[in-house]
């Protein structure tokens, strides 16, 4: 398959600046899934011997597929659900969206629309936090897995303060995990992630259980919460008084790892954030949620890339498309005085989070060896969108339009694995 669009990937150098690979004119030639050539117009024809074909995708733009390190599948149904701030969110909207999926066909039917919801904003990758339910997971895995799409997803742990239905003895979480990991981690292109919810709703008893499943799987994620909301801070002091301070709670249970995805960190204090960066565990920037929620303004300036990375974090968040994530992202670092630059957005949601999840060698970039995981953009939708680009005079100030203006209309295609695995002409 080869494919001739306008091409645009991003890199980091040793300094730490953008890099881009970029062509006017240039070709993605794929096979068994993979990029095996990215070239400009000329040399694909200089190269190709006579008869060879292609589809020519121009003026469209083709980029990697977007990569969503925080989002929650069972909040697909709540976003914009109005409240005062995230404990009262968690109670009147999120708990009661999750007890829905104790049944078995409402979670396989909400799973597959929810990977294809993921797909349709461009997004090829996430790290997702499923219910309580181990059917519940399954049914992500394997929705994912008939889209050979790369997941990294588990089954949330809770055993207190939540609804009764929606806890389980910490032992018996643990088995449902043990049978989890032993289906579904490496298998094809899906990993999986430790989960409990967040100090709030583990038990000590809970967190030493992940503490021995990390042990038993060293090659696990952890994804959880952190110093989100003042509110939950003062819970999480009062029920765990011995520790420090919050982190310390998830440091005692051996979770502060390089494969632990923290989301959001607003409120942590500085020692806690040279900790965690220290550990080389990431930061999930989650702006939408922060603004909707009131819960704060991330400080992103100041986190190094290494421990840094970008999540829609849906229901909270109010879209699942990370183009609208990266606006917000702007909104959040302007109002702090630090301008994101729009290659950074752009960069944060495909090679900056694809290094976050340790994929980095494998997706994030359109470079040869890499999955042909990529997002076809079309930058004459919706109609304001291609009004602001007949004015733009440069590639940022594109970009910089796309992320304001664009939405799922300007998706005309995702590819996972080399397949067309969403097409916007099909769908009108």
């Amino acid at each position: 398959m080869s494919l001739r669009a306008r091409l645009l990937s991003l890199d980091k150098d040793v300094q730490g600046e953008v890099v881009l690979d970029y062509y006017d004119d240039g070709f993605v030639v794929c096979e068994g899934g993979l990029i095996v050539e990215v070239l400009s117009a000329d040399d694909y024809f200089a190269k190709m011997p006579n008869g060879f074909s292609y589809e020519d995708l121009r003026p469209h733009l083709l980029v990697p597929g977007f990569i969503d390190n925080h989002v929650h599948m069972p909040q697909q149904d709540i976003i914009a659900g109005q409240s005062s701030e995230l404990l009262d969110w968690l109670d009147r909207h999120a708990f009661p969206a999750e007890l829905r999926y104790a049944d078995h066909d409402f979670a396989r039917i909400k799973a597959a629309n929810f990977v294809d919801q993921l797909l349709s904003v461009g997004t090829t990758c996430a790290q997702v936090f499923s219910t309580v339910h181990e059917h519940a997971c399954e049914s992500l895995f394997v929705a994912a897995s008939a889209k050979s799409m790369c997941l990294v997803a588990g089954k949330v742990m809770m055993d207190r303060n939540a609804p009764v239905k929606l806890l389980q003895n910490a032992a018996d979480c643990r088995d449902d995990i043990e049978r989890l990991v032993a289906k579904w981690h490496g298998r094809g292109r899906l990993k999986y992630a430790l989960t409990p919810r967040f100090a709030v709703t583990s038990s000590e008893e809970q967190l030493s259980h992940c503490s021995d499943l990390l042990a038993s799987h060293p090659d696990l994620y952890v994804q959880t919460h952190i110093s989100e909301n003042l509110q939950e801070i003062d819970t999480v002091r009062s029920l765990f008084p011995q520790q420090g301070d919050y982190l310390e709670v998830y440091e005692q249970a051996g979770l502060a790892t390089t494969r632990s995805t923290f989301a959001h960190g607003i409120h942590l204090s500085e020692d806690e954030r040279k900790r965690l960066f220290l550990a080389g565990s990431k930061i999930a920037f989650c702006p939408s949620s922060n603004l909707f929620l009131g819960s704060g303004l991330l400080d992103i300036e100041s986190i190094p890339d290494a421990n840094f990375s970008v999540g829609s974090d849906v229901g909270g968040g109010t879209g699942l498309s990370m183009l609208h994530t990266c606006a917000e992202g702007f909104k959040v670092a302007h109002l702090a005085g630090y301008e994101w630059h729009p290659y950074e957005a752009l960069w944060s949601i495909t090679k900056g989070n694809a290094d976050a999840l340790g994929l980095g060698n494998s997706i994030g970039q359109l470079r040869p060896g890499f999955f042909a995981d990529m997002v076809l953009l079309d930058l004459d939708q919706p109609r304001a969108l291609g009004n602001r680009l007949e004015h733009c005079e440069n590639l940022p100030d594109e970009i910089f339009a796309l992320m304001f203006l664009g939405d799922d209309r300007s998706i005309a295609r995702t590819y996972v694995a080399g397949e067309v695995v969403f097409d916007r002409a099909e769908v009108g």
